[in-house]
Order: structure tokens, then C-alpha cells, then sequence
């Protein structure tokens, strides 16, 4: 049964040095960094280097909106007209997102004042 090698990005440089010690044509191993290591083991072997990942694309934050108490209670105002008109429609799933937001916001004016 053949044992599966880590990839060598994995393994220490204690045990890249190790590997690299059996391999023909690498030579100074002991004064070698973990990438030098890494490169010389590859090159023994005849491993092609692996395509680096492409990293995800940073995105920018948006910027908080910093609203007075008076405009966070005009906020309240509205939405609790809003869901006034949820509940007599009956729509009970809308009504709680709004009550969510309600209550959301009055902590923020608590905060503000």
C-alpha cells in the first residue's frame, strides 16, 4: 500500500530538509529556507509549481449613516404606520420585521440621547 505524501506547503522544514537530504542534486540543505527548501525538492522531482489562488476581491465597507434621536423617532413614526397597515391586512410576517426594526431603532435613540 502506498502512503499519501502531505503537500509540501504543509510539511515543516524539519521535514522538507529530511526529504530533501535522500533526494540527488540538492545540495546545502541545512542553510536552506522552508520556500528554498520547498523550490529545490520541487525542481528534484520534476514538480511543476501549482497556480498561487486568487484571492477574493476586497469590498468596501459602506459607510454609516449617523441619523439625530428627532430623525430616528420620524423613522419610528413611519414604520409604525406601516405596520399598522400589516396588521389590519393581516400580514403577520411583515408586522414582525417592522416591530424588529421598530424596537431596533428606539435602542438607537436610547444610544443618541
Amino acid at each position: 500500500m502506498e502512503k499519501k505524501e502531505k503537500p509540501l506547503e504543509k510539511m515543516t522544514a524539519k521535514e522538507l530538509r529530511e526529504m530533501a537530504l535522500g533526494l540527488p542534486g540538492v545540495h546545502g540543505v541545512h542553510a536552506m529556507k522552508k520556500e528554498e527548501l520547498i523550490a529545490a525538492i520541487r525542481a528534484a522531482k520534476g514538480i511543476t509549481e501549482p497556480e498561487p489562488k486568487r484571492e477574493k476581491p476586497i469590498v468596501a465597507k459602506k459607510e454609516k449613516v449617523v441619523l439625530t434621536a428627532s430623525q430616528l423617532k420620524q423613522k419610528v413614526r413611519e414604520l409604525r404606520a406601516k405596520r399598522e397597515e400589516l396588521v389590519q391586512q393581516r400580514n403577520w410576517r411583515m408586522a414582525e420585521i417592522l416591530r424588529r426594526r421598530i424596537s431596533r431603532l428606539k435602542k438607537m435613540t436610547r444610544r443618541a440621547a
